[in-house]
């Protein structure tokens, strides 16, 4: 959802927790409709099993979902925001490198979950429809849904954004009153709170330990509730969750006690609800209409959730540039084409593959699963570089990662049957991302940086070199040298070699992305008064890097301030009192063609080639007006070169 709710969402109150409810708990609230038809299947229904797999879903909420993001994530937040790059930013100052990995990994796995989500939850409202009319046709209903949901986006929420909050509402208040109504009937599920229940199931009952897998669907709105951090704010995040608890849990206790009491001894019918069956038959229709809602409420947040996740991927030079567009006038409305088409492609094709949920089931947790691995890593050594207590920094992480680990294997199980799906998109998301950080990470290895002063006096005889053609008033360049001292070896390459590019003003921008979330800043350095200018501009990971519009402001500053001159320095339109032009100049690095590559280096060269051809340009990533604004390329030289003997002969 929007981050328009920032500045009243942060505080408790009665909106914050109603909006909470629609945007933050979506995922893991309509869990209810697949979780116990996942434990069963193929299963015949016993004591053992139902207040065994219950108990299991008992602890795993409490532990994972309560202690671990409610809890502990929670408090390790990076401003207000949270997600696996919030905790990446807040690592990444102690600067150790490994740390990006994690960040990756969790990045292409959340990105993967958002393929199966939609389809598994609205294709579980949807088969609803099945006990009112058997023969009716669901994969066309799904498939429907999900293109006019992701239709929709380009759109924004703004409109139908404050009615999630109380069709939520309505949702948790269905599926506690209907559990709550069975397990009044049948109070004996209770005992599942004993963790006995949970131990017998995974250690004594035939193939317990790989109904994990079914298990941990319960909880895989975890990642995304923490990721949701900055859009609502902890204390309504926590007063919210208890509500969503006790529903939660009403409805998993309810459906249990309707099993035992109803069907102990018997194979649970394939196809059928456990969900559906605690309903009376007269309200199936309102149920499977609120359902639906809630499951499209949950899809709407988990695609505007990898939209937000990819922005700060983009932010912080970890995913190829996209084009961003703001739909609503809310502030943290956003919408990214080229991902809402890629995951609508990816839905559509699991409802294909799969057809119904109890298959989308055996491919749903296996990536999930990992990227909890990763933010358990990520919080661990966050922890450590802290000096938290011993028994926080270690003990806490040993109790997630044997949990996790436990659930990560238990859902291998899943590989052959499905979970090769969004393992697959998962592997290919992170191959993608790694590629593209290695090779800028290649680039910035073997760009040069030169002494400015050592280039002061030959700019200044360039500036009033009148044999040379003018190139602007403002020449502007984009600048990897972070001082000003320094200068990329490429820019002076441009200016005097490239073709001589003579200006009366020559500007060097950084652009420098911070490990804060928001705020923007700048700083000016005078390198020569009047004639060349550093700037440094520096950004949080969130904020929209309007370069073009900053740049603008910084210009109009230093011009009240009398630190440079606004007019035109061409005599003919200085009289007119006609304003400076600005050119920006936008180098391109090419790897210089002799260079000797070892293979890998020529593998991470051409996939970031092939990768940089299908994004958004430099210039639109900055928001640079196209109108004054000229790309080169320029040689890099990333190797030795290729070793020629030449000899003259006569």
């Amino acid at each position: 959802m929007a981050e328009s709710y920032r500045s009243h969402g942060h505080k408790l109150s009665t909106a914050g927790v109603l909006i909470t409810l629609g945007i933050i708990f979506g995922d893991i609230g309509t869990s209810p409709l697949y979780v116990m038809n996942a434990i069963l299947s193929g299963h015949v229904i016993s004591h053992e099993l139902v207040l065994g797999g219950l108990s299991c879903v008992f602890w795993t909420l409490m532990i994972i979902t309560t202690f671990k993001y409610v809890f502990l994530a929670l408090n390790n937040d990076n401003k207000g925001e949270g997600g696996i790059f919030a905790l990446y930013a807040l690592v990444r100052r102690y600067k150790v490198t490994w740390t990006i990995i994690p960040a990756i990994i969790g990045c292409a796995t959340l990105i993967a979950d958002g393929f199966i989500t939609p389809p598994i939850s609205i294709s579980s409202a949807i088969e609803g429809l099945k006990i009112l009319n058997p023969d009716i046709p669901t994969i066309p209903i799904v498939i429907a849904i999900l293109i006019g949901l992701f239709t929709f986006q380009q759109f924004g929420t703004k409109v139908i954004g404050g009615i999630f909050g109380p069709v939520m509402l309505i949702w948790f208040s269905m599926i506690g009153f209907f559990g709550f109504r069975e397990v009044i009937q049948y109070p004996f599920v209770l005992h599942a709170l004993n963790p006995w229940y949970a131990i017998n199931l995974l250690v004594l009952y035939p193939g317990g330990f790989w109904l994990l897998g079914a298990v941990f669907l319960c909880t895989t709105g975890g990642e995304a509730l923490f990721s949701d951090l900055g859009h609502c704010g902890k204390s309504n995040i926590r007063v919210s969750w208890g509500f969503v608890l006790i529903a939660l849990l009403l409805s998993y206790f309810g459906q249990s006690a309707h099993l035992l009491h109803n069907f102990n001894g018997q194979h649970w019918p394939e196809g059928q609800s456990t969900f559906y069956s605690l309903m009376p038959a007269w309200f199936l229709p309102i149920g499977i209409t609120i359902a639906s809602l809630a499951t499209v409420i949950a899809s709407q947040a988990l695609i505007t959730g990898c939209f937000t996740l990819v922005n700060e991927a983009m932010k912080l030079r970890l995913w190829p540039n996209l084009k961003v567009i703001y739909p609503t006038t809310q502030q943290g409305q956003i919408y990214i084409p080229g991902i809402n088409w890629l995951l609508l492609l990816g839905c559509i094709t699991v409802v294909i593959i799969f057809r119904q949920a109890s298959n989308m089931e055996a491919a749903y947790g296996l990536a999930i699963t990992i990227d909890m691995l990763m933010t358990t890593t990520l919080l661990t050594y966050l922890m450590y570089v802290r000096r938290a207590p011993a028994i926080v920094t270690w003990g806490i992480p040993c109790v997630f990662l044997t949990i996790e680990g436990a659930f990560f294997l238990s859902n291998m199980l899943k590989f052959t049957h499905g979970g090769w799906f969004t393992f697959s998109i998962a592997s290919l998301l992170f191959f993608g991302m790694w590629v593209f950080y290695q090779a800028r990470l290649l680039r910035k290895k073997h760009i040069e940086f030169v002494e400015i002063k050592d280039y002061i006096a030959p700019l200044k005889e360039l500036m009033q070199d009148d044999t040379i053609p003018k190139e602007a008033n403002n020449l502007v360049y984009l600048s990897m040298a972070n001082d000003k001292s320094h200068i990329d070896s490429n820019i002076i390459y441009s200016i005097f070699r490239k073709r001589p590019k003579r200006a009366d003003i020559y500007w060097f921008v950084h652009v420098d992305i911070s490990n804060e979330p928001f705020g923007a800043s700048y700083s000016v350095e005078a390198v020569v008064p009047r004639r060349i200018f550093f700037v440094r501009l520096s950004f949080g990971f969130k904020v929209d890097h309007k370069v073009n519009l900053m740049f603008n402001k910084i210009v109009e500053e230093m011009v009240k301030n009398g630190e440079v001159d606004e007019l035109s320095h061409y005599p003919s339109l200085r009289k007119y009192n006609m304003p400076a032009d600005f050119k920006f100049i936008l180098l391109n690095s090419r790897v210089a063609i002799d260079d000797a590559l070892t293979p890998y280096e020529q593998f991470i060269v051409k996939g970031y080639r092939f990768i940089k051809s299908i994004s958004l340009s430099t210039a639109e990533d900055f928001g640079l007006e196209l109108t004054n604004v000229e790309e080169e390329t320029v040689p890099i030289t990333i190797a030795p070169s290729t070793k020629i003997e030449l000899q003259r002969v006569k």
